[in-house]
């Protein structure tokens, strides 16, 4: 009987570190597989970096550009080279804008859908959300 219950004890040993072998196994490929995410999406970071600056340097140098071609002096020098026969504004055609010109355009173009008047007259219909009972 002695026999049989060392024979158990090795067997059920045995079973034990054929089981944590496996799990250490397991643990260090899920490591490996881990740590090569990582360097893959901190590659894929830093190329998404870099086209971020090679944008934003090209973007800048439009910029530069844009200003240099919206100088007087560079217009003056287009109307004449194009014969263009364009003149400066005279001020009582200048208007000039105090308030931000996007929320303007925004207030001038929604005014329909916002006005009193067109929730009076039913083409605009307000939403209104109720909170229903419990009902169990």
């Amino acid at each position: 009987m002695n026999k049989k219950d060392t024979h158990a004890f090795v067997n059920q040993l045995l079973v034990y570190t054929l089981v944590m072998i496996c799990f250490s196994g397991s643990i260090g490929l899920g490591t490996v597989w881990l740590r090569h995410q990582i360097s893959v999406t901190a590659n894929n970071t830093k190329q998404l970096e870099q086209r971020i600056v090679e944008a934003e340097r090209h973007l800048s140098e439009l910029n530069t550009q844009v200003t240099g071609e919206q100088s007087i002096d560079v217009l003056a020098r287009r109307n004449t080279e194009w014969k263009l026969g364009l003149v400066l504004p005279k001020e009582p055609q200048v208007v000039r804008v105090s308030e931000s010109p996007e929320r303007r355009l925004a207030a001038r173009n929604n005014a329909e859908v916002f006005a009193p008047e067109a929730v009076a007259t039913g083409t605009v219909t307000p939403v209104r959300f109720r909170i229903a009972a419990n009902s169990r």
